[in-house]
């Protein structure tokens, strides 16, 4: 047995004790040291910290966090310069002929206040397929090779599900909406360095080194969207027996059969690894204009968004998740596409599905309504504070004062008696817990009325992300010896506290996580 003791245990609901005793992986028990202290017994002691259940993150892309670690990155970029000196860079570095990805582009951020386009890429790496995915993972940027790589060409039709910019005479421009990213992320994919297990394990213990002790994983069976170069499934099976951290994975599936033959893969899994159940898209993303919309967006009044479900097929696939024992989980930003998802699970609930096996991702933008429904269906908002971070120089002028009022709306969806769960959608934000938690108490000063008081902001990252990936946060006996040892009383300290507290120690079914030197999550 082992004894954890630090000044003072934090649960959502309140403070009590100071130590918890751990057996064989589980909680024994919860309470003062001074009770709990034996002879011979072994003790792990944290002056002056707090012990809260184990953090997790309920929807984050591990291969993508992973390649956010090892691609180039040009979220800080000012201008189109820096973007072609990080590409002409990455040119260098790689051998001839292997494909250049590079991650979190934000035209939002750059002096031309817009996308670059293949011209750009053209100039810089002619010879060699160049694709830049927004940060948000909805929109991409594709230079010609890569487009003739893939076989699209003037004349090819948009995709169902996403679309090809063109200029003013009717050219491509390499900008690529949503599923018209697909075939080219697919042509990249042999020539792209591989994100390896070694890589998944690297960053496993970087998000360890956050507080975070399990994830729900959004995993694809193909290459995804973050041109990872290989099956995001197959490299999380082989990192899976080294992961230092929980995986609860959501499987992003391209059929019924698709999905089965993954959870059969997941469950016959050894290590830290469970099948959890389907992630679906509904729409795209506010930043790319792509999330659908009941009206057109402030900044682009003709725009609404793109719709990515097929109700019949989305049917068919959450019913072979439930079938096989997994959950529902959707994403849906824009308030056309929170209020279809909610139709769809309204009618599984109506079939007999338990709302509790049924999540909606991000729920951003809602109506009053769909707000109201959240609540009465009893579905869970998988909801993303981080977000609003991020957001605060552009979300108002994208949605108008009217929409920004329902947007990221926790403390109604909470008021209305909706399961939150909170988590980060890493690498589209940073996958740090504890400035997520800061976020949904403070807002960073967007509509304030809508956050979250410190007990409810905690428990998005404990109970409420646990009980979304089918984990159990409690502090209680039998309860699995998951804890995240931090310097401050997250319910005492402030939202800017909370920014810049770094954990002090993670433990896993009661074995403390070893921090790696070089093993570190970013920040921005």
């Amino acid at each position: 047995m082992l004894l954890v003791i630090a000044d003072r245990i934090v649960t959502p609901a309140a403070t009590g004790g100071d130590a918890v005793l751990v057996d064989d992986g589980r909680i024994a028990a919860v309470g003062w040291a001074t009770d709990l202290r034996s002879k011979g017994r072994e003790e792990r002691s944290f002056p002056g910290a707090t012990i809260v259940s184990g953090l997790r993150d309920a929807h984050l892309h591990p291969v993508g966090y992973a390649a956010s670690l090892a691609r180039p990155i040009l979220k800080s970029a000012p201008d189109f310069d820096a973007i072609a000196q990080i590409v002409s860079e990455a040119a260098d570095r790689q051998p001839q002929g292997s494909a250049i990805t590079a991650l979190r582009l934000d035209d939002e951020s750059l002096a031309e206040g817009r996308l670059p386009t293949r011209d750009l890429l053209d100039r810089v790496a002619p010879d060699r397929p160049v694709l830049l995915v927004r940060y948000c993972g909805h929109v991409s940027v594709a230079n010609t090779p890569a487009l003739d790589l893939a076989g699209i060409g003037e004349e090819t039709p948009d995709p169902p599900g996403g679309s090809y910019d063109r200029d003013g005479s009717g050219r491509l421009t390499g900008v690529l909406r949503e599923t018209a990213a697909d075939p080219v992320t697919a042509a990249i994919r042999p020539l792209a360095p591989p994100i390896t297990a070694d890589d998944l394990i690297d960053a496993l213990h970087a998000l360890a080194s956050t507080g975070l002790t399990g994830v729900g994983a959004m995993v694809a069976t193909d290459a995804g969207c973050w041109a990872g170069a290989g099956s995001e499934l197959d490299a999380l099976l082989e990192a899976a027996p080294r992961s230092p951290i929980d995986l609860g994975v959501l499987v992003i599936a391209s059929s019924p059969g698709d999905l089965e033959s993954a959870a059969g893969r997941i469950a016959a899994a050894s290590g830290r690894i469970c099948f959890v159940g389907v992630k679906m898209f509904s729409d795209g993303s506010l930043g790319g204009h792509t999330a659908a919309m009941h009206e057109g967006f402030a900044d682009r009044p003709a725009e609404r968004g793109i719709d990515r479900l097929d109700p019949a097929r989305a049917r068919r696939l959450a019913e072979r998740s439930l079938a096989l024992g997994g959950r529902v989980a959707i994403h849906a930003i824009g308030d056309r596409a929170n209020g279809g998802v909610l139709d769809l699970m309204e009618g599984l609930i109506a079939g007999g599905a338990d709302p509790a096996d049924l999540r909606v991702e991000h729920a951003s933008v809602l109506t009053e309504a769909d707000i109201a429904r959240f609540g009465r269906l009893g579905v869970t908002a998988s909801v993303q504070p981080a977000f609003i971070a991020s957001e605060t120089g552009w979300l108002g002028k994208r949605l108008g004062p009217e929409r920004l009022g329902r947007t990221y709306p926790f403390r109604s969806l909470a008021e209305a008696g909706a399961p939150l769960a909170g988590g980060s959608d890493s690498p589209v934000e940073p996958p740090h817990p504890l400035p997520g938690i800061a976020a949904a108490r403070d807002r960073c000063g967007i509509v304030p009325e809508e956050s979250l008081d410190a007990g409810a902001a905690l428990a998005l990252f404990t109970t409420g992300a646990a009980r979304a990936i089918g984990a159990d946060a409690e502090l209680a006996p039998g309860a699995p010896a998951d804890l995240t040892v931090l310097p401050i009383d997250p319910l005492g300290a402030g939202p800017d506290e909370l920014r810049t507290a770094e954990p002090i120690a993670v433990m896993v079914g009661g074995t403390e996580v070893e921090r790696q030197p070089g093993r570190t999550a970013w920040v921005a």
